[in-house]
């Protein structure tokens, strides 16, 4: 069965029939491996060496990266040119080279690359030139339709990347594919990247736009449907080959704050699931979004093929009445872009219609909707697209797809979400609910879980129930109670903690890596986190530990936690790790949630739906103090919409926590920096996860009285007020002794 788009080569083979049996011989493509070392030249960062027919170069790059090329034509070419890689990296001039019999050794700061004489191989070393970080234990082979390059695996080495891979996260002893399988479920592969990285220290990306198959059994073979190699190697721990990798395929971008929260798309004219409708139809569900006091950030309003849209400029003023933004899906191009921006649209969604099967076609695509959108207005371009290649981090949403909903679909999102991350994609996601099928209790598991993924959206107009069949729109109240209010729940609290997502999407956009992340990224040394039980969990960002009920049960069994003491979020029981959890309650309305020690967490008052009409004079801290050591996090904030912030325009916020014997405190530094819409001074609320009750607390050294803070004994929180406070100057709060 082919599992991988793109072109095949197809053998015909001749054949004689005899009683129903044949007898045929099969002429299969010659392979050819690289021979014996014939040349080797170079310096100052760039050596070229041949072994027969066959042309390599090893270019040493600034910031410890390695660019390998070869070519049994003997010709060095570049198919991608800059649609991946924007600008190449200068050359690393700081080299050597020497000649160690065996093989000729090129010495750079951070390695040491050998090249094999007797074949010629090539290997990756540490600078002492002892320590493997990879190992070619075959020469590179080609034939007709690739190259393949082979590397020995290491006895407990494992490998993640690949991009979107439905259902799994880490792939040692598995094969990983490449391409675009038009596959929705589990298995598929359609925003796979063509880059991997190991525990052993290094990652690698494919400069190219063919599919591949990656196996990473012993051997490990990876190759592309080319006769070439180019290949980028990236030295150092997965976050670090992760900021190494999107520095040079781009950094993810950096959303609006709109952006993260909730979004609704349907299709309001010519709907031939729901019948004849009008695009201003679409403030009718807005008018939903308000009523229920649940957060809404964007529509689609023409989310179907042939819908088309009409009225656009008075359904955008009507949504931002709603505090939305307009989006509109484009399903045959982006030439009507620049109007439709000037009109009032801030989300773009692209579609396999037009991103044909991906890769180079798609990956331009996504540049452009976003330029589009920054090009006709002052906010910054946000773009969904279901099929992309390398590269895609830097411009858009990628969403997993049109499935069916299931358990099953539940449960292997987890790891495809948390896997993606692994490739330097920030925003990956899938609708909530799934898109074609509808029941009450899967939906309200699927979008508690989902609502600690930066980017959510909910496709309506094309399910039905699950049970009777009939047509089944999905807005977060229309199944009445208990659901609405368990959705309202999680979408308020997803509202609340949009200050610590939105600087997750700060810090990923400078450092590749997102927010949604495998527990092995934070927690690599504990090999507990690879197991069976941690696959279906994952981290939003460092502090929240997330396990989806994936199954029709009120028990959550098999939650790993690591190292490290976690507090439940919703009881305050405190766990230490690592340990599993098995019998967990989790009725309806509870997702197994739990939260690391030591964590600080911005959050936006109660009751916020919006960003624009939050509170902007009040900031609220959840607080979970070491029991040793003092915690540190750095706030970002900005005006939210505009690309000001590239400018400078932006203001952080440090906050330490310091626990010691005679209490805790708690030290707020000033804001620093500018941008529009700044406060001059907000109120801080703080909640204290703790053992005891203080006996005071002091703002400033000043004893804060009775009624400005309070203990709960059940979940052993102190919560604590503060009067409006100036943002230029910072204060400490300290909680004092036991009552």
């Amino acid at each position: 069965m082919l599992r991988a788009s793109g072109t095949y080569h197809v053998i015909v083979v001749p054949y004689d029939v005899h009683d129903n049996s044949f007898t045929g011989t099969a002429y299969l493509p010659a392979t050819e491996d690289a021979g014996d070392l014939t040349s080797f030249s170079g310096g100052d960062g760039s050596y070229t060496v041949g072994a027969g027919r066959l042309t390599a170069r090893a270019d040493f790059l600034t910031d410890g990266r390695l660019r390998l090329q070869a070519d049994p034509s003997g010709s060095l070419s570049d198919p991608a040119g800059t649609a991946i890689v924007r600008e190449r990296p200068a050359l690393q001039r700081h080299t050597s080279s020497f000649d160690a019999g065996e093989y000729y050794g090129i010495r750079s700061p951070e390695a040491v690359l050998r090249v094999y004489k007797k074949p010629l191989r090539f290997g990756l070393y540490e600078p002492d030139n002892r320590t493997r970080i990879w190992q070619e234990d075959k020469p590179l082979r080609w034939s007709t339709g690739g190259m393949r390059q082979s590397l020995a695996r290491g006895a407990d080495e494992q490998f993640f990347g690949g991009g979107e891979q439905n259902g799994s996260f880490s792939h040692r002893g598995r094969t990983m594919y490449v391409a675009n399988s038009f596959d929705w479920n589990e298995g598929g592969y359609n925003n796979s990247q063509p880059f991997y990285l190991s525990s052993a220290g290094y990652g690698v990306f494919r400069n190219t736009f063919a599919p591949g198959v990656y196996t990473f059994g012993s051997p490990v073979t990876t190759g592309q449907q080319e006769r070439r190699l180019d290949a980028y190697y990236f030295l150092g721990d997965a976050k670090q080959v992760i900021g190494k990798y999107t520095a040079l395929t781009g950094r993810p971008f950096m959303p609006p704050v709109y952006g993260l929260e909730p979004g609704d798309s349907d299709c309001y004219l010519h709907n031939a699931n729901r019948g004849e409708r009008h695009t201003l139809d679409a403030l009718k569900v807005a008018d939903g979004y308000t009523e229920h006091q649940m957060p809404l950030g964007w529509m689609l309003v023409n989310d179907g093929y042939g819908c088309g849209y009409e009225n656009l400029e008075q359904t955008a003023k009507g949504l931002k009445d709603h505090n939305a933004q307009l989006g509109l899906w484009t399903q045959d191009g982006i030439d009507k872009l620049a109007d439709q921006v000037k009109a009032g649209q801030r989300v773009a969604k692209l579609d396999v219609a037009w991103v044909g099967n991906g890769y180079r076609f798609a990956l331009d695509a996504c540049d452009a909707a976003k330029k589009g959108i920054e090009d006709n207005s002052d906010a910054r371009g946000f773009v969904w697209l279901p099929v992309s290649w390398a590269g895609a981090q830097r411009c858009g949403v990628l969403w997993s797809g049109d499935q069916k909903l299931s358990w099953d679909y539940i449960r292997w999102q987890i790891p495809t979400y948390a896997g993606a991350t692994m490739s330097g994609i920030a925003y990956n996601t899938g609708d909530v609910g799934s898109i074609y099928r509808h029941d009450a209790k899967m939906y309200a598991r699927d979008l508690q879980w989902k609502a600690f993924l930066p980017a959510i959206m909910t496709m309506d107009g094309w399910a039905s129930d699950i049970t009777t069949g009939k047509p089944a729109d999905q807005q977060p109240w229309l199944d009445g109670e208990p659901y609405t209010s368990v959705n309202r729940k999680y979408l308020q609290l997803k509202e609340r903690l949009l200050p610590y997502m939105y600087t997750l999407s700060a810090q990923a956009a400078k450092t590749g890596v997102g927010a949604v992340r495998p527990l092995w990224l934070e927690y690599p040394d504990d090999p507990g986190t690879l197991g069976a039980q941690a696959k279906y969990e994952f981290l939003s960002g460092p502090d929240f530990l997330v396990a989806p009920v994936y199954e029709d049960s009120d028990t959550r069994d098999g939650i790993y936690l690591p190292k490290g003491t976690w507090t439940d979020y919703w009881t305050g029981r405190t766990y230490e790790g690592p340990t599993t959890v098995n019998g967990y309650h989790a009725p309806l309305d509870t997702l197994p949630l739990f939260v690391r020690e030591g964590a600080i967490v911005p959050m936006w008052p109660k009751g916020t739906t919006s960003w624009q009409t939050r509170d902007r004079h009040e900031l609220d801290w959840d607080l979970y103090p070491a029991a040793h050591g003092t915690s540190h996090y750095t706030l970002y904030e900005d005006d939210g919409v505009t690309r000001d912030f590239a400018k400078g325009a932006a203001a952080t916020q440090r906050v330490a926590v310091r626990e010691d014997a005679r209490g805790t405190t708690v030290t707020v530094g000033a804001s620093r920096g500018g941008y529009a819409g700044k406060v001059d001074a907000r109120t801080y609320g703080f909640t204290v996860h703790g053992a005891t009750a203080p006996a005071r607390v002091l703002l400033g050294g000043r004893q804060l009285p009775g009624t400005a803070w309070s203990y709960d004994a059940s979940t052993h929180v102190t919560t604590i007020s503060t009067p409006r406070l100036p943002l230029d100057r910072g204060f400490t709060v300290r909680l004092v002794g036991k009552r």
